[in-house]
């Protein structure tokens, strides 16, 4: 099975109510963890690829571990560029195997954002690749994201149809209150569904995607602590209300932070406890069952789309 697009994967989300997890991926180990969690869930999953983690892995590695990742499992997978930032990255992409991409112009005006989108969409389109667009802006550091809570914006629904009929893209992401990063919010995290209930009612049948969507383990947070680390006061998004928008027309959930902790907590805890192991076998191993566990769960117990490949 070749990769695949979002097309079929979100329609059968939007229509069984349930949302598909977008893993963020660095290297080796996080690919095959979260594949393997999934293939024993029979899960389709999205595997996401940010500016970030393709200079530090090399495109080239990234497009041929998640190729192997289909061979090996037989699944549904879609490469996916996170945030792209510009059409030259996102034709990169395109031109370099990806099956889908983001172009993230919520950071300019709404024309020029809909320019921008257009003109990727237009050509990724030619090409048979998908484009997500964001309209909206969320709060938070995380990877090449870094917006500040007077910055950011959630997304108004009344601009939602023109955005996606001028430019044509498959999905949107919308602002709703989540937060890219593990350190987010200010007293009780609240998601603004009525916003989401206005955006699908606009939008009947359209997948929405939210970004900025980590849980914040916090047994992760507590073993990092333990373990010589200082992440007092991480929090993230209650998984109960990723569970409802999941239920709505949430078709596309981003985890990349929750996948991080349980990774640094497992490496964390394995030196502390063995500090002559200088085996990468012995301690990426570790972090390895613990990504593929946090995959597991999400895929399990908040996504709902176990079974669904």
């Amino acid at each position: 099975m070749p990769l695949v697009t979002t097309k079929e994967m979100f329609k059968k989300a939007y229509e069984g109510g349930y949302a598909v997890g977008a893993f963020n991926v660095n290297n080796m180990e996080i690919v095959q963890a979260i594949t393997e969690a999934a293939k024993e869930e029979n899960a389709p999953v999205i595997l996401q690829v940010s500016a970030g983690a393709r200079k530090y892995a090399n495109h080239t590695y990234l497009v041929k571990m998640v190729e192997a990742a289909v061979q090996e499992t037989g699944l549904p997978i879609v490469l996916h560029l996170d945030h792209g930032d510009s059409f030259e990255l996102c034709k990169s992409c395109v031109d370099g195997g990806f099956t889908s991409v983001m172009i993230d112009g919520s950071h300019l005006d709404f024309e020029d954002n809909i320019a921008l989108a257009k003109k990727v969409a237009d050509y990724a389109h030619d090409r048979g690749v998908v484009v997500e667009a964001e309209l909206g802006r969320l709060a938070g550091i995380e990877d090449a994201v870094n917006v500040s809570d007077a910055d950011a914006a959630f997304t108004d629904p009344a601009e939602v149809e023109e955005f996606v009929t001028r430019t044509g893209v498959d999905s949107l992401a919308i602002a709703i209150g989540t937060s890219h990063g593990a350190f987010k919010f200010k007293g009780e995290p609240k998601l603004r569904f009525d916003i989401l209930e206005e955006v699908a009612r606009r939008l009947p049948g359209f997948p929405i995607v939210l970004h900025g969507a980590s849980s914040v383990n916090q047994a992760d947070v507590a073993t990092i602590n333990a373990n010589g680390g200082d992440m007092a006061g991480a929090q993230g998004v209650p998984e109960d209300m990723l569970r409802q928008a999941a239920s709505m027309a949430v078709c596309k959930i981003n985890i990349d932070s929750d996948l991080r902790l349980a990774f640094t907590a497992a490496l964390r805890k394995h030196l502390f406890a063995h500090p002559n192991h200088f085996d990468p076998r012995q301690y990426l191993g570790d972090s390895r069952a613990a990504v593929k566990e946090a995959v597991r769960h999400k895929i399990v117990d908040v996504l709902g789309c176990n079974g669904k490949a």
